[in-house]
């Protein structure tokens, strides 16, 4: 009975696998009737087919960089490309540079504008023959920002240079960096699009860069992204936070998921808490103006410590592929998953001293420090405090991620009231990434005591320079990878976090205390600190390795 019925069963699940077969188009009857297996074609995903088998980009390329005459560009931008050129990364017989700005000077006067952000003195000579084959690079266009007539000698400027490549017609690259105010985004997009804009059907292209900040809060970054977006598509669009281009920042994804030792650790159940720290030594010095219509959570925590995505790389989870919308796709999620937040999880400061400026009104509210614990609603981290802090005019300048450990269970050592396990990562200054451990102080006796294991980038890549953030970023954008820049639904995500407690600030709902320049910001900040799991380490303190 056992062999009949196994034997029902087995013919009855075939009959059931040739129906779905046949149904799909996998099997086929033949003239004799008998069934035979039939070879289907190739499934092929043509955006996908696109993506790995693009057009080669073969003509020249124009970076034309708007506002060319202020300070980012004269400190940021033209350094960066100089620094891309040097390296071997801009190639003179593709590339050619264009500065746009209101200012009526000549292509001699910006070139001597610049000259001496572009190399250090100390290195002057070894890099003389090198600057000036760059300068005779860069050529000068003068015009307002929302006058045709200033753009259309702008894109004659840059056919003049394409013709002189002999690039073909399609083939040209033109990316648009606005070094510019973002009031003037919108106007200046428009004239982009309407008079200096390429064809693109042989593998060219045109992009624009926009820096931040995206808006003051939730409606204005819709209403500048639904401007700029009614122009350009979202691949054309690239919007920069030099955070994101930072070494370390950019070395979470390989940390997290290329270790297995951090596999099984980086959740609820073994991390307390964790913080994002970003502290300034100096104030607001002569910007206190435009800092008072941003305050320290616009302008940091908002922008570099969420939007960049500095907090998304350590909560996110494993995206499918490094193919960027699957990164950015991962760091949506984060965003869209923080729960709001609450009032009695916000502390406030003002350094003393911050009113004195005449830019500043006398009443100001706006903060200059902030500690903001964020939660995230998920699997993963329910339960687990993101500390976000900030502030100016602080006892020291650094910028760390710092992911503090349970207590072990079952302390036999009694050596809790030392420390916990942290593992730090150093953005700024001194590169590193460094693990406090509690270990066995060499001696005769059983004593423990706080030490750490340590990767100081100086120490163990000395013969490695490490490159700035803009040079990284302006590099992706030329290759046209939007891993590191942020995407508009996630710029969305960002200011859905903050715009309700930005508002209740601004209508003063939310008071900033006084606190002393060159100290750690309000008491206040501790308290809460303590209240949501820190434990702070007495005694520790880490010091960079010397060479």
């Amino acid at each position: 009975m056992i062999q009949i019925s196994l034997n029902f069963n087995f013919t009855g699940l075939f009959c059931i696998l040739v129906r779905v077969l046949k149904n799909l188009g996998m099997m086929g009857s033949g003239p004799s009737g008998q069934w035979h297996m039939e070879k289907r074609s190739t499934l092929k995903n043509d955006s996908f087919v696109k993506e790995y088998n693009p057009i080669s980009e073969t003509g020249s390329l124009s970076i034309i960089v708007l506002g060319a005459s202020g300070d980012l560009a004269k400190k940021k931008t033209f350094p960066a490309l100089f620094h891309l050129y040097h390296q071997g990364f801009l190639n003179p017989e593709e590339v050619h540079i264009f500065g746009y700005a209101r200012s009526k000077i000549s292509d001699e006067e910006l070139r001597d504008k610049i000259r001496g952000y572009l190399v250090d003195e100390r290195n002057a000579s070894d890099k003389a023959e090198a600057l000036s084959k760059f300068l005779k690079l860069i050529k000068y266009v003068s015009g307002p920002y929302d006058s045709e007539e200033g753009f259309k000698r702008l894109d004659k400027a840059i056919s003049e240079h394409e013709v002189s490549k002999k690039t073909s017609e399609g083939s040209s690259r033109r990316l648009f960096y606005l070094a510019l105010p973002p009031s003037v985004y919108p106007p200046v997009s428009k004239m982009i699009k309407a008079w200096c804009t390429n064809k693109s059907d042989l593998g060219g292209w045109t992009r624009i860069v926009v820096e931040k900040p995206f808006g003051k809060d939730l409606e204005s970054a819709e209403q500048l992204s639904s401007q700029i977006g009614a122009l350009f598509d979202e691949r054309q669009i690239y919007r920069i936070d030099h955070y994101l281009g930072k070494e370390l920042v950019q070395n979470m994804l390989v940390l997290r998921f290329a270790n297995r030792l951090f596999l099984p650790l980086w959740n609820r159940d073994n991390i307390a808490n964790v913080q994002i720290v970003f502290r300034e030594d100096f104030g607001t010095e002569g910007r206190g103006g435009y800092f008072d219509e941003y305050g320290i959570i616009r302008d940091i925590i908002q922008n570099h410590l969420l939007q960049a995505s500095v907090l998304c790389l350590v909560a996110m989870e494993k995206p499918i592929s490094l193919k960027p919308e699957h990164i950015r796709d991962e760091k949506v999620k984060v965003l869209q998953s923080v729960i709001p937040i609450k009032d009695e999880e916000v502390v406030l400061g003002q350094y003393e001293g911050y009113r004195d400026d005449p830019t500043v009104p006398n009443d100001s509210n706006t903060p200059t420090f902030a500690t903001t614990i964020l939660r995230i609603d998920n699997e993963r981290w329910e339960g687990v405090p993101f500390i976000l802090k900030a502030g100016k005019a602080m006892s020291s300048k650094k910028a760390d991620i710092r992911i503090q450990f349970k207590d072990v269970p079952g302390d036999i050592f009694k050596c809790q009231n030392q420390g916990r396990n942290e593992f730090v990562i150093r953005l700024q200054p001194s590169e590193a990434m460094y693990m406090k451990l509690t270990v066995k102080q060499p001696g005769l006796e059983m004593q423990t005591v706080q030490s750490e294991l340590d990767l100081s980038y100086k120490q163990r890549y000395q013969d490695v320079s490490i490159p700035e953030a803009y040079e990284r970023l302006i590099l992706d954008t030329i290759k046209g990878d939007q891993q590191h820049f942020v995407r508009r639904d996630e710029l969305k995500a960002a200011w859905e976090i903050f715009t309700p407690l930005l508002h209740r600030i601004d209508k003063g709902e939310v008071k900033s205390i006084p606190y002393k320049q060159g100290s750690r910001g309000p008491a206040e900040a501790d308290q809460l600190l303590k209240k949501a799991g820190y434990t702070q380490t007495h005694g520790y303190i880490w010091i960079p390795p010397t060479l």
